[in-house]
Parts: C-alpha cells; structure tokens; sequence
C-alpha cells in the first residue's frame, strides 16, 4: 500500500509531467508510476483525486494563489514544482474531507523542501497558511 505521503509525492510529479509534456493525467499519473518503480501497484484512487482534481480546477486554484503574491508576481513566473506544490496542497485543503488543512500545509513544505529550491518551504507555507481559517 502506498502512503499518504508518497501519493501526495506521487500527484505533485504527475502535475509537474502534466505541465510540461501536456499529457493527460491518466498518462501521466502512469508515466509517474513507472518512473517511481510502482507499476506493480494500483494507482491509489486518492493519487487520481489529487491529480485530475488539481488539473481541472488549475485557473481557479491560480486564481486564489496569485491573490498572495507580492511585487507583482504571477503564478507563472514561479518555479514549475513550487506552483505544482502550491497546487496540490490548496485543492487538497478545499476539497479532502479526510485531512486537515494543517495537515495538507505540512505536507506541502515537507515536500518543498524535498523538491524545491532553499526558499520554497517558506514560500509555500506563506502561501498556504492565508488559507487557514483562526
């Protein structure tokens, strides 16, 4: 069984090949799978969630991003793995009912700091944390 965690992993990487291949996230999410040594197990129905949800919600989760970016910055001047992150963690904080937004924030900086650059846990924490309720 694959972790929460790494599925998370798993959704970022797929959006990531998304962007830049323009693949569909079916293809994608299977393109993941090989490169991540799991074709032998079935791809996670939340690994499909995160995925084609973060896809088909993408404008109207840039929009809410872009509204916390300073000095005129725009979702895509960020890094593509910093928008990717950014992606996934805010549609996971407004549409899973099995995981709490903090939960979902931590997620996202952990895996920042795995991906990103020196900067991008901050970052995506100062992003996200805007959209926490208290």
């Amino acid at each position: 069984m694959i972790s929460r965690h790494k599925i998370r992993e798993l959704a970022v990487q797929s959006l990531f090949s998304i962007e830049t291949t323009k693949d569909t996230p079916e293809d994608a999410i299977a393109s993941t799978m090989q490169l991540c040594d799991l074709t032998t197990e079935a791809v996670p129905d939340y690994l499909t969630f995160l995925v084609s949800g973060t896809n088909e919600h993408q404008e109207e989760l840039d929009e809410k991003i872009a509204k916390y970016l300073k000095n005129k910055w725009t979702v895509q001047r960020l890094s593509r793995i910093d928008r990717a992150i950014l992606r996934v963690g805010l549609f996971e904080m407004e549409n899973s009912l099995e995981v709490p937004r903090k939960v979902a924030i931590d997620e996202a900086i952990q895996m920042a700091g795995d991906f990103g650059d020196k900067d991008s846990k901050s970052f995506i924490n100062g992003i996200l944390s805007n959209f926490v309720e208290g």
